[in-house]
Formats: C-alpha cells, structure tokens, sequence
C-alpha cells in the first residue's frame, strides 16, 4: 500500500479515510486536568453548612507582592493631595475683601520693606559718581539722504 495520495486507488484511498475517520474519533489517552469541582457532600435540612477545606497553594512573587504594597501607598498618598487640594479649593472659593486685605497685608508690608533695603542699597553703591571726559567733542550736523528705487538709504556722512 502506497502512502502517496496521488498514487492511490480506490480501494486503498476508501480505507485510508477510514483510518483517518477512526483516529480521529478515538479517546484521547492522556485525561484533562479538572477545571471544575463539584461537592457531593449532603448539605443540612436547617442550620449553617459546615465548612468546607478549600487549599489554596498559589505562591505570591515578591516583586508582585511589592507593587501592590507600593501602588496601595501611591493612591493613598494621592488621595491625601486631592483632599488637601481640595479644601485649599474650598478655601478660596469663599474667599471675601476682607479676607484678601488681611492675606495681603503681611505680603505688601515684606515688599515694601524688600523695596527699600533694594532701594538703598542701590543709591549707597552710586553715591559718588565722576565722569572725566577727555579730548576735543566735535558735533556734525551734515545729513545726505539719497532716495533711489525701492530701497531709500539715509547716511551721515562726516
């Protein structure tokens, strides 16, 4: 019996689907693993239902272990600065002229007094200022101004 489809008759090609049909159709010789369970234990009539033992034995890595720690800190250090943002929020919106006034104060009187100390110590640096000019000034008065075409040029000349 040859194996190549091409060369097949039709005999040999009627038992070799037969062949493929009934491998096909067989058990499989390895079993699934169980996905499902299903308890037979008689549940009471009346009253609580005892426990039932349910192994847990999933191992936790330590680097998932750590993000959830981590991630449960960030959101909780989160949430703190929107809490705190909000009543900041909540502070301004009610915020009155008179309120304003005594917030600004404080802030106007430190400019002030920052304008000041800037102030004088800006005229203690230029108490004393001497400008010596050597040398003949000469003045020149002379202004040509050409205009010609698009561009119009104006040159002193001396």
């Amino acid at each position: 019996m040859t194996t190549d489809p091409k060369h097949l008759t039709d005999s040999e090609a009627s038992a070799e689907a037969a062949r493929l049909i009934r491998e096909a159709y067989q058990p499989t010789p390895e079993p699934h693993p169980m996905t499902t369970f299903r308890d037979t234990t008689p549940v009471p009539a009346f009253g609580p239902t005892p426990p039932v033992p349910q192994p847990d034995r999933r191992i936790v890595p330590e680097w998932a272990a750590g993000v959830a720690v981590a991630s449960i800190g960030i959101g909780a250090g989160v949430t703190g600065l929107g809490c705190g943002a909000w009543l900041i929020f909540q502070g301004l919106s009610s915020v009155t002229l008179l309120g304003v006034i005594a917030i600004a104060a404080p802030c106007v009187g430190i400019a002030t007094v920052a304008t000041a100390i800037g102030a004088a110590i800006s005229k203690a640096k230029r108490s004393s200022t001497t400008n010596v000019y050597q040398g003949t000034v000469i003045k020149r008065t002379d202004i040509t101004s050409t205009a010609r075409g698009i561009g119009a040029r104006s040159r002193i000349e001396g």
